[in-house]
């Protein structure tokens, strides 16, 4: 269970795929200017990753390593989330039309979000189990929405702030998320208390 909690937490916190690994850039930049379309786009996104690793885990250890194709597993992988993408948008698409349009190109934006290939890759790699694979990307979208919930909320206030001309618009948001970036590199150590 300790082991498990470390997992979580360190997909959370310590090493969160957007402001820790720089993965998923695209959609935390592009969705994080309304807090709406953040919850919707972070619940595709824990969906996507959660089923993903559900998904290409047990194909990678019980069908591609055994018949030796470990090396086809990026384009497994991809081929994988891409079908798990289409399927949230339809259902996206038939329950809640209003969340479906609020996200417009970053919905199938998911398919290529290198945090979600990045996730199933890393438990491959990190050899964790299936359980620990659920564990670790489901930590990894609660990481993701916190990281768009944050960024929302600093959005919304540099919104309002006096900022020059030359930093308006993008540059003036990549200072702001290098900024949430470095204030999370502080829960190393916490992690390191807490379950070290």
């Amino acid at each position: 269970m300790k082991e498990m909690l470390i997992i979580l937490f360190s997909a959370i916190l310590v090493n969160n795929f957007v402001l820790s690994r720089f993965l998923g850039i695209c959609p935390f930049l592009g969705v994080s200017n309304n807090l709406k379309t953040a919850m919707g786009m972070s619940t595709a996104v824990i969906a996507v990753l959660v089923l993903a690793s559900g998904f290409t885990w047990p194909i990678y250890t019980f069908l591609l390593e055994p018949l030796g194709f470990g090396y086809l597993q990026t384009i497994v992988f991809i081929l994988i989330i891409a079908a798990l993408v289409q399927i949230i948008e339809t259902i996206l698409k038939k329950s809640i039309p209003s969340l479906y349009q609020a996200l417009g190109i970053y919905l199938p934006l998911i398919t290529t979000n290198c945090a979600i290939l990045g996730v199933a890759i890393l438990n491959i790699d990190e050899g964790y189990t299936f359980l620990q694979s659920l564990v670790n990307a489901l930590g990894a979208g609660l990481g993701f929405m916190l990281a768009l919930f944050l960024f929302a909320g600093v959005r919304s206030r540099l919104d309002k702030a006096d900022i020059p001309q030359t930093l308006k618009g993008l540059p003036i948001t990549l200072v702001a998320a290098s900024l949430v970036s470095i204030s999370f590199f502080g829960f190393k150590g916490l992690i390191e208390r807490l379950f070290g």
